[in-house]
């Protein structure tokens, strides 16, 4: 699916199921502590992902660590984003020459649970979430926005190590498979984010990545 939403130079890496063993760093090992079995497989299925990415890019393996916002940490010269819901495990990775961010998130293509969409949208979201309806009633707009939401904080957090709510970013979907994201904050070093979204089987993605700055 992600092939379909970045290009090269872009590493993408996917998984649908956790059936292959990972092992991992042991400080990587370390974080899981006494976590559930579904925790430690998506744990370890994802970073599979990445270092297979990582190969991609002719990059040693290395053991990705959350940060204080539990952020992947990557490499010098690497941004990247994790994602993982029932089904489906990925990694997207380039070289920090090439982009600057990268954010993606998957999730099932299944309406949001009641009190998700009034907890995470703005009255211009909610305003135009009729009109996206009507116009293609298959998708999950609800859905979409959340995951959306999600992959614009991720491309923003790298970038600017502070914190942004769902209520600071307004997000315009495109029935086409676009979104942008128009950051609400009044002192924001970033104007927004245009992103990309797929509807494929029973997951949607979406995506962001930034070109490094010439």
């Amino acid at each position: 699916m992600l092939e379909q939403l970045f290009p090269p130079p872009i590493a993408v890496v996917e998984r649908y199921n956790d059936d292959e063993p990972v092992e991992l760093f042991p400080e990587e090992e370390a974080q899981l502590g006494n976590a559930v079995p579904k925790r430690r497989f998506e744990f370890g299925t994802v970073r599979a992902c990445a270092r297979e990415a990582m190969r991609v890019l002719d990059v040693a393996p290395a053991a990705i660590l959350p940060g204080p916002k539990r952020e992947p940490l990557w490499p010098d010269g690497i941004v990247g984003s994790l994602t993982h819901c029932a089904g489906y495990r990925a990694a997207a990775l380039a070289r920090t020459s090439d982009f600057e961010t990268i954010g993606i998130d998957a999730e099932p293509h299944l309406p949001a649970p009641d009190g998700v969409l009034g907890a995470i949208a703005i009255p211009a979201e909610l305003g135009r979430m009729a009109g996206l309806k009507a116009e293609d009633p298959k998708i999950c707009w609800d859905r979409l926005l959340f995951s959306a939401k999600e992959t614009t904080y991720k491309a923003w957090f790298p970038v600017t190590r502070r914190w942004l709510g769902f209520e600071d970013a307004d997000i315009t979907l495109d029935a086409g498979g676009t979104f942008h994201s128009r950051i609400l904050l009044p002192d924001s070093p970033i104007a927004g984010f245009d992103g990309r979204w797929l509807v494929q089987g029973d997951l949607l993605i979406t995506a962001i990545a930034v070109p490094a700055r010439v």
